[in-house]
């Protein structure tokens, strides 16, 4: 397997069912890479895929710096990339998804940006940055869940993408700390709980997975509604979920009592 002695940077790439994609990613992820000076591993966290994601990456190993971390009985994409960067070689370390959305083009830019900042943030909210292919729904609801994170979670504003999937971060930002990562927003735990100083956002355009299944649904959402509810306990802020409760119930009492008495 042809990793480099010294490496600079480890790609982390979770995986569920991702066959039709991995080797694609991989492609693109090598031929983005060699025209650069970065000494660089591929770390694939696979969570046993049915569909066979990793024998594909075990076929591809001699031929590309990849390597993998086969999970058998833990699933789940947040505490596969926990598990990937303790297992990572680099310091410097990228988290992205398997499915093509996060264009691999945007690797170098965020891996420069690492010598500066202890996090940064691949946005898709930030100037430059954008989303293709969403429906109405697919936009209320991410910009719902922005908002309720910026609402309960101060540290989330440190950056204008706290939901994505795709940022490099600095492997001492969680060294020691106890991670509780629930579905998909691993992000916002990191922010929450990690210890870092500079955050930066680089823009990117997000597009909409060509081949596979999207994993979003309500079973995600519900998830990330139980951790943002338990990182607002654990980080003191449960008082606002308290407070904007609250508020809520004032909103409506005042707009009833506005149609029927007024």
């Amino acid at each position: 397997m042809p990793v480099m002695k010294s490496t600079g940077l480890t790609i982390i790439v979770p995986t569920y069912n991702e066959v039709a994609n991995i080797e694609i990613l991989i492609k693109r992820i090598v031929d983005t890479l060699k025209d650069h000076r970065i000494s660089y591993e591929i770390l694939i966290v696979d969570d046993n895929s049915p569909d066979g994601t990793w024998k594909r990456v075990m076929s591809l190993n001699e031929k590309y710096p990849v390597r993998l971390l086969k999970r058998i009985y833990k699933r789940g994409l947040a505490t596969a990339v926990i598990d990937g960067i303790k297992s990572a070689q680099a310091e410097k370390i990228i988290v992205m998804d398997a499915d093509l959305q996060h264009p691999p083009e945007k690797i170098p830019e965020i891996y420069h940006a690492l010598f500066d900042n202890d996090i940064v943030v691949a946005s898709r909210y930030t100037v430059g940055g954008g989303i293709i292919g969403w429906s109405l729904k697919r936009k209320i609801i991410s910009a719902g869940a922005k908002l309720l994170a910026y609402l309960l979670l101060p540290p989330s504003r440190r950056t204008s993408d706290p939901m994505s999937g795709f940022f490099g971060i600095r492997k001492n930002v969680i060294k020691g700390i106890n991670m509780n990562p629930r579905g998909y927003k691993i992000l916002l735990e990191i922010l929450v709980r990690g210890k870092y100083g500079k955050v930066t956002d680089v823009p990117y355009i997000f597009k909409s997975r060509i081949r596979g299944r999207s994993k979003m649904g309500i079973k995600e959402i519900t998830a990330y509604m139980s951790h943002l509810i338990s990182l607002a306990k654990t980080s003191g802020q449960f008082w606002r979920i308290i407070l904007i409760l609250t508020f809520l119930v004032i909103l409506a009492i005042v707009s009833i009592a506005a149609i029927f008495f007024f």
